[in-house]
């Protein structure tokens, strides 16, 4: 039997570590799926994510911002709109999300979850 030691087994990387714990969370990937297109209004947004509520839309904008990642931009209107976009380091999460995204169509299932 082989012998385990604190020394012999390797530690998660730091950095997986917390992309997962920002893209872990539900609803954050099919959100910065849809802001990868353009910007978009809040109830643009909403419709463009079948499920999610708008307290959860609202909490993930709210982690993505203080993340770095999304920028909240305010037109004053009238009416008044609130658009979302990506900063540039939300943007250059793309390249790799685009290689989830053929990773996933080879490796898992399809499901109908989230489908238009």
């Amino acid at each position: 039997m082989a012998e385990h030691s604190e020394e012999s087994c390797k530690k998660v990387d730091g950095g997986i570590s917390r992309v997962f714990a920002l893209f872990g969370k539900r609803w954050t990937g099919p959100i910065v799926s849809v802001l990868m297109q353009r910007a978009v209004h809040f109830a643009e947004l909403r419709r463009a994510i079948p499920g999610i509520s708008e307290r959860m839309l609202s909490d993930r904008l709210t982690e993505l911002g203080a993340a770095g990642l999304v920028v909240r931009e305010v037109d004053e209107g009238p009416p008044l709109r609130v658009a979302y976009r990506l900063t540039d380091a939300g943007a250059a999460m793309e390249p790799a999300l685009k290689e989830l995204a053929l990773w996933a169509e080879t490796h898992l299932a399809q499901s109908d979850e989230g489908g238009c």
